[in-house]
């Protein structure tokens, strides 16, 4: 077994054997049916700590010739396949990790040239006599071993775009590594030594001008992740069964963690959060502290037309439109809002509902990470609402209506430049936006269903809180009383039969013509 060729199973062993593991090994049925087609060539993106390192382990650890791995996937899904077998250390295997050598390269040499030479120099050992001694080239390397063996192999590179990442202003360094990929998977002869090739990544594939670089790629995003959506994080039914496991309320692990929702209405949970969660035996932010929220300042302070009015808007619990085409997959061409908007998508920061083409904020952790980035960033208005919606809960919670009225109103005229209120539907970002803290001791849930119609938003107490729950009905150009009578006569306290607790019903209307509040606020 070398460094990078054929380098064993121990990365994968070490994920298999940790107190919390969650199988996707069935994604090898996939990789398994693109096998030597013309669909062999995969990139996955997905935001950093959503499991892509594992999921490349798990590909060396079950393709890679000199170890045996059967005894580590017996117990695993992908066993009972019936190709299971056919594949199984049965490969050469080559696995990069490209940031290992932005980290560690020689003085004066390019990433490019480390790659090559250090893999050319273990595949000469494996290989003796069947690379040309002038080859400098890996595709060099690997077409000799083919025409004299007639092997075909494997290749996986992880953290594919660090280049485009890290050294996002290098644009020979750049050049030079798209050149080295297409070499090495594009041209003809790539397809006589290449099996399988497998890239994963946070961002897709570059493109120039509307072409990706390598568009002879199959790509899975966080836009489209298309059949590989279940492998990119811990889908709804896993983390429920982890929480069962563990005594972790999944309530509060879905409103924390979830909110990624890819094909057809999969919800996708953060792994990294969800089993750091469990291991600690609390709900906090555990993937957004691995990462300074200063990237997160940068890209949202750009100076774009309607970015901040964006930002600001899914902090108050709305989405917006955007059009992804035009991203070119990289951390420096933006062009518009979107661009960026687009970009903080595969970074994990936002969401995409490709049937509205809109994006929103995926759940309370990276809600979070959006406070911080502009705390410091100068965005007053929205900052004084949410420094200021513990007192606004106060009021509430004493019956006071007439704060309650005022408060709000104080919220919705201060960014009444951002949050454009035109119905009842739009009035809830408002609210939510006032009410920004009341995560601390509440669930929120929008359009709870009750049997009789949808109550607007429902203020669930959490498990260790003492604060009674509350319904709020939300009018437009109507009245306060007719709200509170809304949710008498359509029962909505009948969904909250199973809580024991103090309800208090909050009604809340908007005069459009006076551009006043009014609250009436009864308990039962």
């Amino acid at each position: 077994m070398g460094i990078f060729l054929n380098p064993g199973n121990q990365g994968f062993e070490s994920a298999i054997r940790s107190q919390i593991y969650v199988d996707k090994t069935q994604m090898l049925a996939y990789t398994n049916s693109v096998l030597d087609t013309e669909q062999r060539c995969l990139c996955v993106s997905r935001p950093r700590r959503f499991g892509k390192s594992i999921a490349a382990e798990m590909l060396v650890a079950y393709y890679g010739k000199g170890c045996d791995s059967a005894g580590l996937f017996e117990n695993c899904k992908i066993a009972s396949n019936r190709h299971f077998a056919e594949h199984l250390n049965q490969y050469d295997v080559i696995h990069i990790d490209i940031n290992s050598f932005r980290n560690t390269g020689k003085a004066g040499e390019s990433i490019v040239s480390g790659i090559q030479g250090a893999v050319i120099r273990e595949l000469r050992e494996t290989f003796p006599g069947c690379i040309p001694e002038a080859a400098v080239t890996l595709r060099e390397a690997l077409a000799g071993i083919n025409k004299a063996k007639g092997t075909r192999f494997i290749v996986i590179i992880d953290e594919w775009d660090a280049v485009f990442r890290e050294d996002k202003d290098d644009d020979g360094a750049q050049t030079e590594y798209i050149d080295f990929l297409r070499g090495l998977f594009k041209d003809v002869p790539a397809k006589r030594f290449i099996k399988l090739a497998y890239l994963t990544g946070i961002l897709p594939i570059k493109k120039y001008g509307t072409e990706s670089a390598l568009n002879n790629f199959d790509e899975f995003t966080m836009l489209e992740a298309d059949v590989l959506a279940e492998y990119v994080g811990f889908t709804e039914a896993e983390v429920r069964k982890l929480c069962e496991r563990h005594g972790m309320d999944f309530a509060q692990t879905a409103q924390w963690y979830d909110g990624y929702v890819l094909e057809k209405g999969l919800h996708v949970y953060n792994p990294k959060s969800v089993v750091d969660s469990i291991r600690r035996k609390r709900i906090g932010n555990y993937w957004t502290n691995t990462e300074t929220y200063e990237s997160l300042k940068s890209y949202i302070s750009m100076n774009f037309d309607g970015l901040r009015d964006a930002v600001a808007r899914m902090l108050a619990g709305d989405s917006c439109r955007i059009n992804p085409a035009k991203f070119q997959n990289d951390m420096t061409s933006f062009k518009s809002r979107d661009d960026i908007l687009t970009l903080l998508i595969h970074l994990g920061y936002l969401t995409y509902d490709r049937e509205n083409t809109s994006v929103r904020i995926p759940n309370e952790e990276v809600r979070g990470e959006f406070v911080n980035a502009i705390e410091d960033a100068g965005w007053k208005p929205v900052m004084d609402a949410i420094n200021a919606s513990d007192r606004l809960l106060e009021a509430t919670w004493r019956m006071d209506a007439e704060a309650v009225a005022e408060r709000i109103g104080a919220v919705h005229m201060a960014n009444a430049s951002v949050l454009h209120y035109n119905d009842e539907n739009s009035l809830s970002c408002v609210i939510a936006l006032a009410y920004f803290n009341a995560v601390k001791e509440y669930m929120l849930i929008r359009e709870m269903p009750t049997g009789k119609g949808y109550a607007d938003i429902v203020f669930l107490p959490r498990k260790h809180s003492d604060k009674p729950a509350m319904i709020v009905e939300l009018k437009w150009n109507r009245s306060a009383r007719g709200a509170i009578e809304q949710v008498k006569d359509r029962k909505y306290v009948q969904a909250l039969e199973d809580y024991e607790g103090k309800i208090l019903l909050v009604g809340i209307n908007y005069n459009k013509k006076s551009k006043e509040y009014q609250c009436r606020i009864e308990s039962v």
